[in-house]
């Protein structure tokens, strides 16, 4: 049988990323991005898509684990985790649009030190109800610390852009 609740969960970030992947495309076409000084340790653009799909996919998957054993509910021992959760996400979400779409890199950055403050307390929130749910979580909370330090380095070496 499909388990549509687990389908939907996997996909849900999904959502906003395509979104961002269509500002993504369009502003790099654009030559912007390209016009950006970068530091020395920024990956290469392929890093990215099978990064943020795997991370997508476990973070989705995780949240189906604290639904689940939360009752399959939002409310009760499942409900503060998966607002975090929906805060996080949506913050996510909120990030391609501020740096690659209104060239914000300093509005980005402080919003993608949010991003990082709220996937760490879901990362806690996620661990104290379901260990393979948090551990899902790390991955994430290490590239979103790594992304956030990379925003940073290109907001300083592109101040006269912002």
């Amino acid at each position: 049988m499909i388990n549509w609740t687990k389908i939907g969960a996997i996909g849900l970030p999904f959502i906003g990323a395509a979104y961002g992947n269509i500002v993504t495309k369009k502003h790099i076409k654009s030559g912007w991005y390209e016009s950006l000084k970068f530091p020395s340790f920024r990956p290469p653009n392929w890093v990215f898509g099978p990064v943020w799909t795997s991370l997508y996919i476990s973070m989705g998957y995780a949240s189906y684990l604290i639904y689940e054993q939360g009752g399959k509910s939002f409310t009760g021992p499942a409900k503060v985790p998966l607002i975090l959760y929906g805060t996080q996400l949506l913050l996510n979400w909120i990030w391609t649009p501020l740096f690659f779409g209104a060239h914000k890199l300093r509005l980005a950055f402080y919003e993608c030190l949010l991003l990082v403050g709220a996937v760490g307390a879901t990362t806690v929130s996620f661990f104290q109800m379901n260990t393979m749910a948090g551990g899902l979580f790390v991955p994430y909370l290490l590239w979103s610390s790594f992304a956030s330090y990379l925003n940073y380095s290109i907001m300083k070496l592109n101040e006269k852009k912002d």
